[in-house]
């Protein structure tokens, strides 16, 4: 879909790019909420099915149709890039349950970084020394919020930063296959390899449901569907450098919705070390702007 320079609406966009965030956190509540009471590879299952049929649906409305969405110049690469994706989302449900949405969503925001500190052998970028230096602090923002020598660090850690380094080498393969295939392909393949994987690995913990948890599963669906459609509006309305800071509104959400809701704690070494780490992500975003604006 072609935006014309008349199309574009930045106010709204920054809007939608908040209201999208706020539909994520309570993405992240609902999935921690069933993935509590029934298996968790199920539930994405199921989310992922939903999902998948809005991509389809979109593909088809899509300038060249389900044809063109389908037709990459690499499958194998694309697939597998959908495939990391799901097995990042499953992880980091996973970490929900057992860590919690505050401390989880912390140490998930140094995805970015990790960005970065990839972006050099993977991609061949050149990453300055200033870059290097806001990895550096962010890399000190997870370690004070992992508190190691607290002698309260706990092991579900591992779920977070594993799903945060999924999601970043995710991230660097979104840039990898823009280099020869649309952002169309690229959304088509992200919905129908997570349906594969996970139906693949979630068809075999089916669990019967009860209706009201069933209307909560209905709830996540939509939030996905809707979450994603926002985010794509986002995207057009708005320019990139201008609401992509803005995905941080995430983490606030969704730990306001982690203490309402769920009773979990706010640690000061979380906050400051949270902290430390949005700021370090939000500076190394903006840094790489301005790089990419130069060598326009």
């Amino acid at each position: 879909m072609s935006i014309t320079k008349s199309e574009t609406n930045p106010r709204l966009g920054v809007l939608l790019m908040v209201l999208t965030m706020f539909i994520f956190a309570m993405q992240d509540g609902i999935s921690r909420h069933l993935a509590g009471e029934y298996n968790v590879y199920m539930v994405l299952m199921i989310r992922y099915w939903v999902f998948a049929g809005f991509v389809i649906l979109w593909s088809m409305r899509a300038q060249g149709g389900l044809r063109r969405a389908m037709r990459s110049a690499q499958p194998k690469l694309q697939f597998f890039r959908g495939a990391i994706l799901a097995v990042e989302v499953i992880i980091m449900v996973i970490g929900f349950v057992k860590l919690g949405l505050v401390e989880s969503h912390a140490m998930f925001a140094s995805y970015p970084l990790i960005i970065t500190a990839l972006s050099a052998p993977i991609l061949g970028e050149k990453v300055g020394w200033r870059r290097w230096l806001l990895v550096l602090i962010g890399f000190v923002g997870v370690l004070i919020i992992l508190n190691p020598g607290g002698g309260v660090m706990s092991p579900a850690a591992i779920f977070p930063l594993a799903s945060a380094v999924l999601f970043a080498l995710y991230g660097l393969l979104n840039r990898y296959v823009a280099r020869k295939d649309p952002s169309s392909v690229t959304f088509f393949y992200t919905g129908i390899a997570g349906a594969v994987v996970t139906t693949l690995i979630g068809m075999w913990h089916w669990e019967a449901m009860t209706l009201t948890d069933w209307a909560w599963m209905g709830l996540l669906c939509a939030t996905s569907t809707t979450g994603h459609y926002l985010l794509i509006r986002a995207y057009e309305l708005s320019e990139a450098s201008a609401i992509q800071p803005l995905a941080y509104f995430q983490l606030a959400f969704a730990s306001i919705l982690g203490v309402v809701v769920f009773g979990d704690a706010v640690r000061i070494n979380v906050a400051v070390g949270a902290s430390l780490v949005v700021a370090a992500g939000i500076f190394t975003f903006l840094r790489s702007q301005m790089k990419s604006r130069n060598r326009a």
